[in-house]
């Protein structure tokens, strides 16, 4: 989808500050945060498709203004009340009682806990298909990439479509994050890393002799100049 969390390529958003010798974690919230997203997604309440399209769904002032964790927060948050783990109504109450009780123990408004589904250690990282499709393109390939602007989640960036680029490697069967992140089922198709040149993507504003790799599945790509 077309929207404020899709930054790449563009320009005159300050420089990237850097922290040396910077914590995993700059505060033990953020650490709870990772757990709760973790084991809600190993517990099969939504994948990872789902929770990054969570996340490209917050208000845009929001999402230009919080910190990295504060939108996995507010993903986690968002996907828990659309799955019906809970209401919003008890999100909003958890919320004001926590806030005006910061030190109360995490179960101090009591009530039972949400059922427990089976656990999935390796949610994230079984994304591999082995259908036995024949990728359409080989390393070498001259491709260009569709002009296409979804309402939903893609993987495609703004900044990529339409431009013309070269098959770098073939990875596979992959799950075509397209249709996962909505419920539509995983529809794997070949994923493929294709090779730019920055000029291409970004004309002579790039510098010359800069080359940018992206990791694209088959329905984003076109054959040919």
């Amino acid at each position: 989808m077309n929207g404020v969390h899709d930054l790449g390529g563009m320009q005159d958003w300050g420089a990237v500050e850097r922290q040396d010798d910077e914590p995993v974690f700059h505060a033990p919230w953020e650490a709870a945060v990772v757990a709760m997203m973790r084991a809600a997604g190993a517990r099969g309440l939504y994948n990872i498709d789902e929770f990054r399209h969570a996340i490209e769904r917050m208000e845009p002032a929001h999402y230009l203004s919080a910190a990295y964790y504060e939108k996995w927060l507010d993903a986690i948050t968002r996907l828990l009340i659309e799955k019906g783990v809970v209401s919003k109504d008890e999100m909003e109450a958890r919320t004001a009682f926590f806030g005006a009780r910061p030190d109360a123990p995490a179960a101090a408004l009591g009530g039972p806990p949400p059922a427990r589904a089976p656990f999935d250690p390796g949610w994230v990282q079984g994304v591999v298909r082995e259908t036995g499709a024949r990728p359409r393109f080989a390393p070498g390939d001259a491709v260009t990439t569709r002009v296409i602007h979804p309402r939903g989640h893609t993987r495609l960036p703004r900044y990529a479509r339409g431009k013309r680029g070269t098959i770098h490697r073939v990875h596979g069967i992959h799950v075509f994050p397209d249709t996962n992140a909505h419920g539509k089922g995983e529809a794997p198709q070949p994923l493929y890393s294709v090779r730019f040149e920055a000029r291409e993507l970004w004309g002579d504003t790039a510098e010359p002799n800069q080359w940018v790799h992206l990791d694209l599945w088959e329905s984003y790509l076109e054959g040919g100049r």
